[in-house]
């Protein structure tokens, strides 16, 4: 009688023994979120757009952590040798994810190999922009002009290696042109030797360029995307110019460790559809210059391994390389 009366209660104090130690649902403590970029920046306000909802979605604080510094590489870095546990993500724009690995020889991590895709969260399409003295109206005129005139068209950018140095890369081999790369420090003074003259080309993200294309302080011939975009709805699309298959956006995507659970990459991807499926937030995200867009992990990680040799190809054929 004692033994019957004493392997139950055995039995219940091992059970409530291991309880405390049972796999807690995900998440049970706040998430960060690290970019490595200064504060205020693009990704900054993407990130913070996101993170509130993101917070009502999974119950839990969502942190943002800035590590800068090597074009975003000390961020992902960072990430890729984080607990694999979900709690400590990267928001990785096209530089990050795709671009690094062709520009600096000795970065520290590999994307397709050191991540597991979240989510990708937006598109970032950019305008095709000349100077007002161009005599082009569209892009069609504007390539005939430029291949008249080889090595006398300079195109301005944001600095070497960046999404507004490549794109234009691939738009003169894709058109088979001869520009000159002119790289500044930031779009605002390529922007200001655009409006002057000093350089006659630059490829520049939406809002910006319809801000200044509005203004008449531009012209925007064309967008980079596979549609038009709703800041230039008269501006056509390269595609719709002549230019077939021309299509490049950057994007934007958070990403986790790499050995982070299956069930734990489902839960943050479905809680990025959830956020991205509001109403509201597409407004708010276009008036950001970048375009809901949302891959779940297996898509996006599709659509990274497709990227990522097209950039690489846009770096080699740029020349770009950074220490």
């Amino acid at each position: 009688m004692f033994r019957r009366r004493l392997l139950p209660a055995l039995l219940t104090s091992l059970l409530l023994a291991a309880a405390p130690h049972a796999q807690a649902a995900f998440p049970d403590k706040p998430i960060k979120v690290v970019i490595g970029f200064p504060a205020g920046g693009p990704l900054d306000q993407h990130a913070r757009l996101l993170s509130d909802r993101l917070q009502a979605v999974l119950g839990q604080p969502v942190i943002i952590d800035y590590k800068p510094g090597a074009g975003g590489a000390v961020g992902a870095d960072f990430v890729a040798k984080s607990p694999a546990d979900g709690y400590t993500l990267v928001l990785a724009n096209t530089g990050v994810a795709v671009i690094n690995g062709a520009l600096y020889p000795r970065l520290p991590y590999d994307t397709l190999r050191d991540f597991v895709p979240i989510a990708r969260t937006a598109q970032q399409p950019l305008a095709l922009l000349v100077n007002n003295a161009v005599p082009a109206r569209t892009l069609g005129e504007f390539i005939a002009y430029a291949k008249q005139n080889p090595g006398k068209i300079n195109y301005g950018s944001a600095g070497n290696g960046g999404i507004s140095h490549l794109v234009p890369e691939m738009f003169k081999n894709a058109a088979g042109l001869f520009m000159v790369h002119i790289p500044y420090r930031g779009s605002a003074p390529a922007f200001t030797d655009l409006m002057g003259g000093q350089v006659q080309f630059m490829a520049e993200s939406i809002p910006q360029a319809a801000s200044y294309a509005k203004q008449g302080k531009v012209r925007a011939l064309a967008v980079t995307s596979r549609e038009r975009n709703p800041a230039l709805p008269d501006t056509p699309t390269a595609m719709e110019s002549g230019l077939k298959g021309f299509e490049v956006v950057g994007f934007y995507g958070f990403l986790a460790p790499a050995a982070t659970p299956k069930d734990v990459v489902a839960r943050l991807s479905d809680a990025f559809r959830q956020v991205l499926s509001q109403p509201d937030l597409k407004a708010r995200m276009v008036s950001q210059g970048a375009d809901p867009a949302f891959l779940g992990s297996e898509e996006f990680a599709t659509f990274l391994k497709a990227e990522t040799p097209r950039w690489q190809q846009a770096v080699k054929a740029s020349g770009a390389k950074m220490d």
